[in-house]
């Protein structure tokens, strides 16, 4: 079967805005500085290198070390941390919440992504150095979108009450899901390395944090990621300046809402507050508020005077968290970073924050979709090879492909669009008549043509369930096929668990995704396992 293309422009899956970014469409050149291309990077970190001070260096090498204190570091990653003092190191840099067990497939793929650049990036530029960076999305606070993993169409999830930010949540209670999971898992080499990650990450590590770091170095550490993590005094200190703007200009509002007019024709991704910022503590996530001249943390009976909530913020500024608006912000403050790479969504709310760094005066990343992949075990090669099949087909919507076949496998040859044409021909001639006779007559003429009209969509209904009913074997067999790769007719990689085919395939598994995921090429990578 011959491999189609699948380009994220048409594979049915990204909005129009991504579309519209990736074709480098004019209208919308000004939400970006420069795209994503191999020859653009030289630009970036000259760019970068100039407004990168090298105090910040020294702050981001210090917290890194302490952050790893507790940790094994790899001599890869240890290298890549000690090169961050050196003015020639750049880092690329992806993103991602604390997904129980990583969560859905891309968190492998973010990273990789992020990983194959980097080495592509040192092959181009020799004399520079490029290091991967996951930086831990610990100060959100959706308990709900990180509790949980799917595991060959089982829900393992960590039931518990949880507020504040999540990095600091307590694991205390996660041997409960362990044992879940641990029975689910069966037996084998490999389900016994997938329990070791689980009970060595969430069983000795206290926090939410520390086990995420855990995971993510024993899975990419021999490949010198490093592990960030925000909700950090030392690097907060060097954000304090910017928190402080933000809460006597306020201009994150103003500035990301002028990014709108050129959004008009899209979906608006997230919308700015007055203050975009959060006041965090061990188990308290609430919004700054600035009311009748005091701030004010929403849901608490704390106020700060100007005066005062400038003077915790010298004091704490671990205290103030960057919500989604400014978080960008604050990740490229501290990074001497050239580019994110991030899903769909996270690109679409970058595009909207230009603004905000032209008016701190801090480059723009670069901004890159990440590698999407489709994996396909043998098995489910041969199934579609036998259906005939398409890739173009698969990437429809269920009950677009369902009714695409269904039409094919049909003998009937009857055209029902074409019986609409002729209809409305029909009814336009009656209403020109009725224009020369009585005009009171088209109302009529109208709402006969839509019951017409009702009644042949009716009819088409009635023989397309016969015609399903006909074929019911075959569609079958192609909507099985199809809810395989993707499940509840999403995308694969936004519902399954990694822990599903490293069960299969092992390390292999692994090995292939950085073999195949290519950053730049912007295709849906269809690997057959």
């Amino acid at each position: 079967m011959p491999l189609d293309c699948i380009t994220y422009q048409n594979s049915g899956y990204f909005s129009e805005l991504i579309i519209d970014y990736l074709n480098q469409e004019p209208k919308i050149k000004e939400l970006y500085h420069r795209f994503p291309t191999l020859e653009n990077f030289e630009d970036q970190f000259q760019e970068k290198q100039q407004q990168f001070p090298k105090a910040h260096r020294e702050v981001l090498h210090q917290a890194l070390q302490l952050q790893y204190q507790k940790f094994h570091t790899s001599k890869e990653t240890q290298q890549n941390i000690d090169s961050l003092l050196s003015e020639q190191t750049f880092t690329i840099t992806t993103g991602h919440q604390l997904n129980l067990f990583t969560g859905p497939l891309y968190f492998l793929y973010k990273i990789i992504s992020t990983i194959n650049l980097t080495q592509q990036l040192k092959k181009q530029y020799p004399k520079q150095n490029f290091v991967p960076v996951y930086w831990m999305a610990t100060e959100d606070h959706d308990f709900d979108e990180i509790n949980h993993f799917q595991f060959e169409d089982k829900k393992i999830q960590w039931n518990r009450a949880a507020s504040g930010p999540v990095g600091r949540l307590s694991t205390e209670d996660l041997d409960k899901v362990f044992t879940v999971f641990s029975s689910h898992l069966g037996a084998g080499i490999h389900a016994n390395q997938i329990r070791d990650w689980f009970k060595k990450a969430y069983l000795e590590h206290d926090n939410l944090a520390d086990a995420t770091r855990y995971l993510a170095n024993a899975l990419f550490g021999q490949h010198g990621l490093i592990i960030l993590d925000g909700d950090d005094k030392e690097l907060k200190t060097i954000f304090a300046p910017y928190v402080q703007a933000e809460l006597y200009e306020q201009s994150s509002f103003t500035k990301t809402q002028q990014s709108f007019d050129l959004l008009n024709d899209y979906f608006i991704q997230v919308n700015p507050r007055e203050i975009n910022l959060f006041y965090i503590k061990d188990g308290l996530r609430e919004r700054i508020l600035f009311e009748q001249d005091q701030y004010r943390i929403n849901h608490t009976n704390l106020v700060f005077s100007r005066e005062a909530i400038l003077e915790e913020l010298r004091a704490f500024p671990e205290r103030f968290s960057p919500n989604v608006i400014l978080r960008p912000l604050y990740q490229e403050i501290i990074l001497p970073n050239l580019c994110y790479i991030g899903g769909g969504g996270e690109l679409a709310y970058w595009l909207e924050l230009k603004k905000v760094f032209e008016h701190h005066q801090i480059v723009f990343p670069m901004l890159l979709l990440r590698n999407a992949v489709l994996l396909v075990s043998e098995k489910q090669n041969k199934k579609i090879e036998r259906l005939k099949l398409s890739w173009q087909e698969l990437f429809l919507k269920h009950d677009e492909l369902i009714r695409l076949k269904s039409k094919a496998l049909s003998n009937n040859t009857f055209d029902f669009d074409q019986q609409r044409q002729f209809l409305l021909a029909q009814f336009e001639d009656l209403e020109k008549i009725a224009l020369k006779t009585d005009a009171s007559f088209i109302g009529a003429v109208k709402a006969q043509a839509k019951k017409q009209l009702n009644g042949l969509d009716h009819l088409e209904q009635r023989l397309y369930k016969a015609e399903k009913k006909l074929n019911g074997e075959a569609l079958e067999r192609i909507s099985h096929i199809h809810l395989s790769l993707f499940p509840n007719n999403s995308l694969q990689e936004r519902v399954v668990n990694f822990s599903e085919f490293y069960k299969e395939y092992g390390e292999q598994f692994i090995d292939r995704l950085f073999e195949e995921l290519k950053p730049l090429e912007h295709q849906f990578n269809i690997i057959r396992l």
